[in-house]
């Protein structure tokens, strides 16, 4: 018998396999073709504490190996999820871990107070990422102090288990990482998307009616795997490893570099079924070359 359960701050996953943000907004919408209860943790669409409309379209775009985004964390905010959302996700029998967006610390420490007291949230993902209003747009995640402002707010506010989303846009990954750590994070989830664009050749004009959005899927995988490998070394606290995961090798190789567990993304767009694939590649994987205990792998390649 293979063991794949893993312990991430406190929570107990049934294996180490959760959806990344924004993918499938609360599951609902996936629930035909993938049964969540199998794996190990369901994680939502971001919710802020009023609803936000996001950005104009066109907001997606298909490039080489992957995709951009420019879709602004649109949502309905925390009223409507609590209403709509949350009695789905209650009845899952897997964790739930609700990511929380905001425009400065009191908005994230507002929706995380929000999200305990309603019950049925079993972890908060916060997505330092968020542009700060107050400093023209430039994410959270790219200083560390505001980093470990909206970290401490957060802790503040709520004793359910923090995960910090971190940006790979940064100089110093583990800077940013080890700044969560201190702030009192309990796990990280990297990474988020790359800042990129496309051109129309032919209109000469970016595709993106916002110029700039994030890039997602295989093409960022290496970036990914390299932000948590360091990452890892840095900190103490369990990484969920994320960036372009498509098959249980993609989700392997993560483990290796010292994520705990992973979240797959990009991959619902081509399958909606990703996420069973790729637990069920992991197990494959663990048969073939005899590994009994999935946290056997973790940093396995440090």
């Amino acid at each position: 018998m293979m063991d794949l359960t893993v312990n991430i701050a406190g929570v107990i996953w049934k294996n180490p396999v959760t959806t990344a943000s924004g993918t499938v907004n609360s599951g609902k919408e996936y629930a035909e073709y993938v049964d969540f209860s199998r794996i190990g943790a369901l994680t939502t669409k971001g919710v802020a504490a009023s609803p936000w409309a996001g950005n104009p379209t066109p907001r997606v775009a298909e490039t080489y190996g992957g995709m951009l985004n420019a879709i602004g964390l649109q949502n309905p905010g925390i009223d409507a999820f609590i209403d709509n959302d949350l009695p789905y996700l209650r009845a899952l029998s897997t964790n739930v871990i609700v990511n929380v967006c905001g425009r400065d610390a009191a908005e994230f420490a507002e929706v995380s107070r929000r999200l305990e007291e309603a019950s049925g949230v079993d972890m908060l993902e916060i997505n330092v990422s968020c542009p700060n209003v107050k400093t023209g747009g430039v994410a959270f995640a790219q200083d560390p102090k505001a980093t470990e402002e909206i970290i401490t707010a957060v802790k503040r506010a709520t004793k359910l288990p923090i995960i910090a989303k971190l940006s790979p846009n940064v100089t110093s990954i583990t800077e940013i990482a080890k700044a969560a750590e201190s702030a009192g994070a309990n796990a990280l989830s990297m990474v988020n998307t790359l800042l990129a664009m496309k051109i129309d050749i032919h209109t000469k004009k970016p595709i993106l009616a916002n110029t700039l959005g994030g890039l997602s899927g295989p093409a960022i995988k290496p970036v990914a795997v390299r932000c948590v490998y360091q990452a890892h070394k840095a900190v103490k606290i369990p990484i969920i490893g994320m960036g372009g995961i498509m098959t249980g090798d993609d989700a392997i190789e993560f483990m290796l570099a010292g994520a705990s567990a992973v979240a797959i993304g990009t991959a619902h767009f081509t399958n909606p079924k990703a996420t069973l694939d790729v637990l069920d590649g992991i197990k494959i994987y663990m048969e073939k070359y005899g590994v009994k205990n999935i946290t056997e792998l973790i940093g396995g390649a440090h």
